[in-house]
């Protein structure tokens, strides 16, 4: 009978790996651990230096008030200042690039929007990035229905006469968007796709300027956010046909939306929200998620967003992950049946 105690050559082991093999494992099984350690201590002392936000666009916007509204406290929470970049250029592309290239230790994280993040992966074959690939989604911010309005004198006032006059009038009714695969052009695309009526597309080089022909009455309607429209509706100047989301918002109780009226389950808004760098440390994007969630649930900043039009929920990591898995498939599909593309 062999004894569990039987001597046994120098250099060989029960496994039989020879001394120098065993040593190797063992030094690789050391290295593994100490870099797990390594990326455990760096996201337990999470963070060391000052954190960056790029904002993928010019400074007025609606990710831009999102990224600011909750700079200061964050900063507060995160012990580290948090400084607000505005990076614009080709349509949110250049600065979305810059913050996967920037490295995932979490010190440079992008405050997304539906453009960049739902719409322009799908849309240009030259993005230069993907979604779902190379982007941890983090936590939603704010969530803003678009708003379909039409000149003060327009000759319908719900969505029922709208999609009627579209019928009736040779040639459909023309419509605004800030330009082409924009949130707003999609939405109104996907609308004349289920009301199976015939519009024409009429893309600004930006809100401002499609708001101006709305006004004058040289298009028949725009969707647009709803920060943009409320200071245009409440002035007269323009009026409310309908909301875009599931539910009425609250400061235009009385404005119906597509989904209670022509098009159930018809739902396209603005949002905004934090993304890093993929393989950033899941404990960073949940002391994130915690920190940003912890801010939403506080009264004042929660007023701030929702007087820009935002609806405000808090949310897990995943649960954003969830909510942008289905805006790309949503406007994806609007994108292909239509074969819309730009760049």
């Amino acid at each position: 009978m062999t004894s569990y105690f039987e001597t046994r050559p120098i250099g060989t082991n029960p496994g039989g790996i020879s001394r120098r093999g065993f040593l190797k494992a063992g030094g690789i099984g050391a290295m593994m651990l100490a870099s797990g350690m390594q990326t455990a201590f760096a996201a337990s002392a999470y963070p060391a230096r000052p954190i960056s936000v790029i904002v993928p666009y010019s400074p007025g916007g609606q990710g831009d008030l999102f990224a600011r509204i909750l700079s200061e406290p964050l900063a507060a929470l995160l012990g580290q200042s948090v400084v607000v970049e505005n990076r614009p250029g080709a349509t949110g592309m250049l600065g979305t690039r810059n913050v996967i290239r920037s490295g995932a230790d979490g010190y440079t994280a992008l405050l997304g929007q539906t453009g960049e993040i739902a719409i322009i992966p799908s849309a240009n074959k030259d993005a230069g990035y993907d979604t779902l690939n190379d982007l941890q989604p983090v936590a939603l911010v704010g969530d803003s229905p678009l708003v379909i309005i039409a000149p003060a004198k327009a000759s319908f006032s719900t969505p029922a006469e709208l999609v009627s006059q579209a019928k009736d009038r040779q040639g459909g009714l023309a419509y605004a968007s800030s330009g082409t695969a924009t949130p707003g052009h999609l939405a109104a695309a996907a609308m004349t796709l289920e009301t199976q009526t015939d519009m024409v597309h009429v893309p600004y080089k930006g809100a401002g300027q499609a708001m101006t022909d709305v006004i004058g009455g040289q298009v028949d309607f725009f969707f647009s956010s709803a920060s943009a429209a409320m200071p245009h509706i409440k002035a007269g100047t323009v009026k409310a046909i309908a909301v875009a989301s599931l539910e009425r918002m609250g400061a235009l109780p009385d404005v119906p939306t597509l989904n209670e009226t022509i098009v159930p389950g018809f739902n396209y808004s603005l949002w905004g929200g934090y993304f890093l760098p993929k393989k950033t440390p899941a404990d960073i994007v949940q002391r994130l998620n915690q920190d940003v969630n912890a801010l939403l649930a506080r009264p004042e900043i929660r007023e701030r967003l929702e007087a820009d039009g935002a609806a405000v929920r808090q949310n897990s990591s995943d649960e954003f992950l969830q909510f942008v898995e289905q805006e790309i498939a949503k406007y994806r599909k609007v994108i292909d049946t239509l074969g819309i593309k730009i760049g």
